[in-house]
C-alpha cells in the first residue's frame, strides 16, 4: 500500500539516495588505513588501589571513585602510603573506564625500571561510573567539581615528603579533556594546582551530537572562559587527535578553538605525531603503543632535576612538547643543545666535491667525516639533502642546522661534513645531493570538485633525484577530497627499495606518511581535517622522499565517495533535523488537504509534492545574508534570537557548496524510508493483534478523552516528575503507537467483514456519512475516515519517533545511573513531557472526522512551514531543539478537537 502511493521515478530516486548515503558511510566507517597501532601489553598482573576518600565526598559523589595504578612490586610497595613519585591523573571519557590507564600506567612503570627509579610516575584514574557524558550533559558539571576534589586528595597524599608535588599532570581521553579544561571555570579552583594538560581525542570545540542544552551550555562556558583568559592561562596543553580512523570525534573537533595566539596549546593530529605516524581510532589513542611511548618520553623529559617533579618553565614544556608531537630531529631532548661541536680525534677524514654521493657502511672500523666544500656548489644549487638508514640518535651532519638547508643562508660556512661512525655487523646507506629549488618543485593543480573522477592531472618524475616538493595548488577546503596514485618504476633493482611520501598541511598538524616499496603502485587519501584560514596563503605539499634508481609518475583525480564521506563526517549529525523537516512538510500538506478537500492523502504521495528544498532552503539563507548588516543584528537581538546554525558552521569553517541541499535530499530519502518502516511495522503488529486477540471492530461513538485518558496522563505525568522525563515520554509513545494498532486492526476486521458488492459498500459509506452528518455530538467512523485517521497517525508516528530517539539518551543514561539516582536531575526532557504526555493522549484518540470542521484547522495547518524552516535554522547544530518544533503543530492538531 506504501509502496503504491510512490511512482518508479521517485522510488528509483529514493534508492539512488540510499546508494549515496551507503558511499558516504562506508568511506567514514571503511574508508581510512587499517590499524598500524601495537598493543601495549602490562608485564605484570595490573592492579587497582582504591584510594579512600573523605566520607563527605564519598556520600555527595556515591558514583565516583579514585583509584591508584599499579603492577607487581611497585603495587605492593604503594599500598602502603604516602607516595613519593610524581602524580599523573587519567579522567576517562564517555563510558570509559578507569582501567583505561594502564597502558600508559605500565610503559611508564617500565621506564622507571630503566632507569632505577630515578624518578618515577604514579598514575591515577578516576571512576566515572562509565556515564554517557557525550550524550547527556547533565553530568558534566558533577564530574569537574568530583576531580578538582581528586586533585586536593591526590596531593595529600604526599605531605611530608621531601619532593612532595604542588600539582599534578592530567591525561583526559575524550569528553574527560573537556573535563579538565573546565576545572579552570570553577570559582575556588587555584591554576596552579595542574602543571600539564594532554587530551586525547577530546572535541573541544564543539560537542558531536548536542542532544541537551547542559552539553551544549557546559561547552559555551569552557570555551569562552579560555578564549577571554588566554592570556592569564598558563597552563601547556596538548590536544591529541585521531586521524580519520576515529569516526566517533573528527580531529577537526579536538583543535583547540581560537588560541592560536595561545603559545601554551598545541594541537596534533596523532598520524603527523613524529615516531607514531599513525591514525588512531577513539579508543585505540589509549593503548597505541607508539603514541603512548611518546607521551611518557616526553614526561619523563618534563622532569626537573631539583624538584623531581615536572618542571615549572612553560617554555621548557612546550619545547619538550613541540620536540616529541610536532618536530623530532631523531636525537633525545636537549634543553640547550650544543651550538658547536669538536671533530678533532683521531678520524678518516674524506673531501667529496661531487654534487651527488651515496655511501654504503658495512662493518666500518673507524669513524669517518666525509666534508663537501660549498663554495663551487653556492654558485650553481640552492639546497642540499641528506638521507641515511642509519638508526642513531646523535649528530650526524654538521655545518647547517637541518638536512635541507638554504646554502646562501650559511654564506661563512666553507664545508658540508657528514659523519659516519664505526660500525659492526650492521648496515646503512648514506645519500647527499646538492639541487636547484625549482627544479624538484613541482605544481600540480587539483581536479575540480565536480569531475566525479573522471579526469585526472599527472605529472612525471624523470630526474633522479631524492627529494621532491609537489605543491598541490587549489587544496584547502574541508569538501574536498581526492585519490592520488604513485607509480615508481625502477630499473636494474634487484631488491626492494623504500619510498616515503608525506602528505605536509602547513595551517594544521595533520601531516600523514605512507611508505611504500619501490617498484610499486600506492594510493594516497587526500582530504583535510581543517579549511585553510582565509588569511593563509601557504600550500598544501606532496613531500616525496624517493631513490636515484627509480622515475615516479604522480596523478590525482577527485574521490566522489570521499566527498561523500566528508559531508557524512562534517555534517552527519544535522541530519535528524533536515528528516524532522520533510516531516513537517508532509504533516502540513496533509492538515491542509483534509482543511480543502476533507480528505487525508498517503504520508509516501504527500512527502513527495511537499518536500521540496525550495520552501525551506532559501528562507534560511535570506536570514544569514541579513545577518550580515547590523540594523538586522541588532533586530535580531532585540527579539532574543538564538544564533544562526549556519552562522555557527561558517565560523568553523564548515560550510559546503550546496550542503543544505544534499542534506534535505538525504532527509527525504530518510524520511520515506522510515515512514515504510513505521507502516510495515504497524501492519505487522495490527497483523499479530489480530492473532492473538478476537477481532476488534471500528468504533461506534468516536470519544475523543475516554474515561481511563485523564487518569492515564496525570500518571505519566506523576512519573515524568519523579524519575526521568524520556521515560514517560516513550510510555506516552507506546500508548499512541497501541492506539494506532488497535485501530489498524479494526480497519482489517472491517473490510474483510465486508461483501464485495462495490455498489452494497457505497450504499454503506452513504449511509454512515449520512448519520454522521445529521449527528454531531453521536459521530461515526466510517471505512474511509478510518483510512484517513490511519495516514495522519502515520505521520504523527514518524514525527513522535524522532522525539523519542531524541529523548533516549537521557533516558539510558538515567537507567544506567538507577542504582545511584532514582530522579534524573537535571532532566532536559522534564519540561517536553508536561506538555507532550496530554498532547498524544489526545491524538490518540483523535481521528479526521473529528477535526474537519475544527476552526483551528487552517492556522494548524499553515505552522508547520515555518517550523520546518526553523528547524534547519536553529535545530541542525542543535539537535536538542529539534522536538521543540515538533509538539507545536501536534499541539495545535490536537486543540482542534475542541475548537
Amino acid at each position: 500500500m506504501f509502496l503504491h502511493s510512490v511512482n518508479l521515478w521517485n522510488l528509483a530516486f529514493y534508492v539512488f539516495m540510499v546508494f549515496m548515503a551507503t558511499l558516504g558511510l562506508w568511506d567514514v566507517f571503511f574508508g581510512f588505513e587499517e590499524n598500524k597501532c601495537s598493543m601495549s601489553y602490562m608485564f605484570e598482573y595490573p592492579e587497582y588501589q582504591k584510594i579512600e576518600l573523605p566520607k563527605k565526598l564519598a556520600k555527595r559523589y556515591p558514583a565516583y571513585e579514585l583509584y591508584l595504578y599499579g603492577e607487581g612490586s611497585y603495587a605492593e610497595e604503594h599500598k602502603i602510603l604516602p607516595l613519593t613519585g610524581i602524580p599523573v591523573l587519567f579522567l576517562p571519557g564517555n563510558a570509559g573506564s578507569y582501567k583505561q590507564v594502564r597502558s600508559i600506567g605500565s610503559i611508564a612503570l617500565r621506564k622507571a625500571e630503566d632507569i632505577d627509579f630515578k624518578y618515577h610516575f604514579d598514575f591515577f584514574s578516576v571512576n566515572f561510573n562509565e556515564e554517557l557524558v557525550a550524550l547527556y550533559g547533565g553530568s558534566l558539571q558533577k564530574q569537574t567539581k568530583f576531580v578538582h576534589e581528586c586533585i586536593k586528595t591526590i596531593l595529600k597524599l604526599y605531605k611530608g615528603q621531601e619532593f612532595a608535588p604542588k600539582s599534578v599532570a592530567i591525561i583526559g581521553h575524550s569528553m574527560g579533556g573537556l573535563v579538565a579544561r573546565a576545572l579552570l571555570t570553577l570559582k575556588n579552583f587555584k591554576h596552579d594546582l595542574i602543571n600539564l594538560l594532554i587530551t586525547q581525542a577530546t572535541p573541544h570545540v564543539a560537542p558531536v551530537m548536542p542532544l541537551d542544552r547542559f552539553i551544549t551550555d557546559f561547552y559555551t562556558t569552557v570555551n569562552n572562559y579560555w578564549i577571554l583568559n588566554a592570556r592569564h592561562i598558563n597552563l601547556t596543553t596538548l590536544s591529541v587527535a585521531g586521524g580519520f580512523r576515529d569516526y566517533q570525534v573528527r580531529s577537526g573537533l579536538t583543535f583547540l578553538p581560537k588560541l592560536s595566539h595561545h603559545t601554551s596549546a598545541l594541537s596534533v593530529v596523532s598520524s603527523a605525531v613524529p615516531k607514531t605516524w599513525v591514525s588512531t581510532d577513539h579508543l585505540s589513542i589509549v593503548w597505541c603503543k607508539q603514541l603512548q611511548l611518546t607521551t611518557v618520553r616526553a614526561f619523563f623529559d618534563l622532569i626537573d632535576a631539583d624538584t623531581k617533579q615536572i618542571t615549572q618553565n612553560s617554555k621548557k614544556k612546550l619545547s619538550v612538547l613541540t620536540h616529541h608531537f610536532i618536530r623530532h630531529p631523531s636525537k633525545h631532548f636537549e634543553e640547550n643543545p650544543a651550538i658547536i661541536s669538536d671533530l678533532t680525534g683521531t678520524s678518516m677524514w674524506v673531501p667529496v666535491k661531487v654534487s651527488k654521493w651515496t655511501y654504503v657502511a658495512y662493518n666500518e672500523s673507524e669513524k669517518i667525516y666525509f666534508t663537501f666544500p660549498l663554495e663551487n656548489h653556492r654558485k650553481i644549487y640552492t639546497h642540499v639533502y641528506c638521507q641515511s638508514t642509519m638508526l642513531d640518535t646523535n649528530s650526524w651532519i654538521f655545518a647547517c642546522i637541518n638536512s635541507t638547508s638554504i646554502l646562501q643562508d650559511y654564506p661563512s660556512l666553507s664545508h658540508l661534513v657528514v659523519y659516519v661512525p664505526s660500525v659492526h655487523g650492521s648496515k646503512f646507506v648514506v645519500d647527499c645531493e646538492f639541487f636547484k629549488k625549482e627544479t624538484r618543485s613541482i605544481q600540480l593543480p587539483v581536479t575540480h570538485l565536480f569531475s566525479f573522477g573522471l579526469s585526472s592531472r599527472k605529472v612525471m618524475l624523470n630526474t633522479n633525484g631524492l627529494y621532491y616538493n609537489i605543491e598541490l595548488l587549489n587544496f584547502g577546503q574541508i569538501y574536498q577530497a581526492f585519490k592520488i596514485n604513485v607509480v615508481s618504476k625502477c630499473s636494474a633493482v634487484k631488491e626492494e627499495i623504500t619510498s616515503i611520501y608525506k602528505l605536509h598541511i602547513p595551517w594544521s598538524y595533520e601531516d600523514s606518511l605512507t611508505v611504500a616499496q619501490a617498484p610499486s603502485s600506492t594510493e594516497i587519501s587526500l582530504k583535510l581535517h581543517i579549511a585553510q584560514p582565509e588569511n593563509d596563503s601557504h600550500v598544501a605539499l606532496l613531500k616525496m622522499y624517493t631513490s636515484s634508481d627509480c622515475r615516479y609518475e604522480v596523478t590525482i583525480k577527485t574521490s566522489f565517495s570521499q566527498i561523500l564521506g566528508q559531508v557524512v563526517r562534517f555534517h552527519g549529525g544535522a541530519l535528524p533535523a533536515y528528516v524532522v523537516s520533510n516531516m513537517l512538510l508532509t504533516y502540513r500538506g496533509q492538515l491542509y488537504s483534509l482543511f480543502s478537500t476533507g480528505c487525508c492523502l498517503e504520508y509516501a504521495t504527500m512527502l513527495d509534492k511537499e518536500a521540496k528544498p525550495y520552501k525551506v532552503d532559501p528562507f534560511v539563507i535570506i536570514i544569514k545574508f541579513l545577518l550580515g548588516y547590523k540594523w538586522f543584528n541588532e533586530l535580531w537581538d532585540v527579539l532574543l534570537l538564538p544564533e544562526l546554525d549556519a552562522v555557527i558552521l561558517t565560523s568553523q569553517s564548515m560550510c559546503f557548496p550546496l550542503i543544505s541541499l544534499i542534506l534535505f535530499l538525504f532527509g527525504t530519502c530518510t524520511a520515506y524510508w522510515s515512514g515504510l518502516l513505521s507502516s510495515a511495522s504497524v501492519r505487522l503488529l495490527s497483523s499479530l493483534w489480530l492473532a492473538l486477540k478476537r477481532p476488534s471492530e471500528l468504533p461506534k461513538d468516536i470519544k475523543m478523552i475516554s474515561p481511563d485518558l485523564p487518569f492515564l496522563t496525570i500518571v505519566l505525568i506523576i512519573v515524568s516528575w519523579t524519575t526521568c522525563g524520556a521515560l514517560a515520554i516513550l510510555l506516552s509513545y507506546v500508548y499512541y503507537v497501541f492506539k494506532v494498532v488497535h485501530l489498524q486492526a479494526s480497519l482489517t476486521t472491517f473490510k474483510n467483514s465486508q461483501p464485495v458488492n462495490p455498489k452494497h459498500s457505497r450504499r454503506s459509506e452513504k449511509k454512515s456519512n449520512h448519520h454522521k452528518d445529521s449527528s454531531v455530538h453521536h459521530l461515526r467512523l466510517s471505512a474511509n475516515d478510518a483510512e484517513d485517521s490511519l495516514r495522519m497517525h502515520s505521520t504523527v508516528i514518524n514525527l513522535l519517533t524522532w522525539i523519542v530517539l531524541l529523548s533516549m539518551p537521557s533516558l539510558i543514561y538515567w537507567l544506567k545511573n538507577l542504582r545511584y539516582y532514582f530522579k534524573l536531575n537535571p532532566d532536559p526532557c522534564k519540561p517536553l513531557a508536561f506538555i507532550l504526555i496530554p498532547t498524544m493522549a489526545i491524538l490518540g484518540n483523535t481521528y479526521t472526522v473529528s477535526i474537519k470542521s475544527s476552526k483551528l484547522l487552517k492556522t494548524a495547518s499553515q505552522f508547520p512551514l515555518p517550523l520546518a524552516v526553523g528547524v534547519i535554522a536553529f535545530g541542525s547544530a542543535h539537535l536538542y531543539r529539534v522536538p521543540c518544533f515538533v509538539f507545536i503543530p501536534l499541539l495545535l492538531h490536537a486543540l482542534c478537537n475542541f475548537m
